[in-house]
């Protein structure tokens, strides 16, 4: 047996008996509470409890925002979070910049409200608490006893088990999650929310470039000339073919880490080319493409199989349906793009946690989680 046939072989042991010892127990507990509130499809802040004490995790106000660690409750995985003030910029590339493409402009303002953002892009460690039930093996391990944001937690929808090592031999500890949907995506800030207490998902397009742009309006963070971008980025030309462990390079001005490649990041919106042509001359407060369709929806920042121009800060990608192509699945899965191990997501958590009706179009379509389970004829 080859040592890459053992390594898969390895993965596959440990998928099995994940799903032997969470995801069986998970359905029959689903089963069971089939009469409940189905808390996957219902707006977090409705039945969120409160936040689980952390420091410096708190504020009323802006001025008040400080960076803070937040732990995982009941897992000993960490991850860093900070404050990202308020503000007016300009979205988009100007029509001079070099190599912009049509979709990102023409330049327009808009107001972004204060939010945290992770320092990082989500880690295998942390994201695996929630997609492989890690949280709930450690809980088994250590026999500690379920909290009530456990139990909370314990009732958010997990993926159907991968059938490859959704890694493709590129690194798992400390490396960014990829290959998953941006559906997966909102589940798990979902199930994180439920977890910590504090409103966690993933940012708007607009949030995503002003964060990444960090008060400049140049091509880069770090300036206008290409020659830097090893510095700051993994991408084609300096990748190795493959992704890299967050924080090797060095961040943008707000001390946030590969905003620019390493892997491309989901945000909320849709994707649609024409967008700025029709928000030319307004100032538009915190927008929001809320998606109708599958696809596309929107992507940011490039990744390790990207050439250099694709991680400016305005460039802009929509997904594919060939993301999946290699996907057996039938129907295939709302979980997985298997093609798409350049794909990842980072989180937000916004200073003003919103109203039931912000946060359902936040959070993941109960529609498609619908259509599936029936597709499926009850075996999800």
């Amino acid at each position: 047996m080859t040592s890459v046939h053992a390594k898969r072989y390895g993965w596959q042991v440990f998928y099995g008996l994940a799903f032997l010892f969470v995801l069986i127990p998970a359905v029959v507990c689903w089963a069971a509470d089939a009469g409940k509130t189905d808390l996957s499809k219902t707006p977090t802040v409705k039945w969120m409890l409160k936040p689980v004490p952390m420091e410096n995790a708190e504020a009323k106000a802006e001025a008040e925002m400080k960076a803070y660690t937040q732990n995982i409750p009941g897992t000993d995985v960490k991850f860093d979070m900070l404050p990202i003030r308020g503000g007016k910029f300009l979205m988009g590339s100007p029509a001079s910049e070099e190599d912009r493409v049509k979709d990102e402009g023409p330049q327009h303002e808009v107001i972004v409200e204060p939010f945290w953002m992770g320092k990082c892009e989500v880690t295998w460690d942390e994201y695996e608490q929630w997609s492989m039930g890690l949280d709930n093996l450690f809980r088994k391990h250590t026999k500690a006893k379920a909290t009530a944001y456990d139990k909370q937690a314990d009732a958010i929808t997990r993926p159907t088990m991968p059938y490859l090592d959704m890694t493709f031999d590129m690194g798992k500890d400390g490396y960014p999650a990829i290959c998953m949907t941006q559906l997966a995506a909102k589940m798990y800030c979902k199930w994180l929310s439920a977890k910590t207490g504090h409103y966690y998902r993933l940012p708007t397009e607009a949030e995503w470039e002003y964060a990444c742009r960090a008060g400049t309006k140049t091509a880069y963070s770090f300036g206008d000339d290409v020659d830097d971008l090893d510095d700051y980025a993994w991408h084609y030309e300096n990748s190795d073919e493959k992704y890299h462990k967050g924080g090797r390079k060095k961040p943008n001005p707000w001390g946030l880490y590969d905003m620019h490649g390493n892997v491309c990041e989901w945000v909320l919106d849709k994707y649609v080319p024409d967008l700025y042509a029709k928000s030319k001359g307004k100032v538009i407060k915190n927008p929001l493409v809320i998606p109708n369709s599958t696809y596309p929806r929107a992507v940011r920042g490039g990744s390790w199989d990207d050439d250099p121009e694709t991680l400016r800060s305005s460039a802009r990608r929509g997904s594919e349906k060939d993301w999946k192509m290699q996907d057996p699945q039938i129907p295939q899965s709302i979980w997985y793009h298997t093609d798409a191990n350049f794909l990842g997501f980072r989180v937000v958590r916004p200073l003003a946690k919103p109203t039931p009706a912000q946060a359902h179009i936040y959070e993941p379509e109960a529609e498609i989680l619908d259509d599936y389970s029936e597709a499926q004829a009850g075996k999800q």
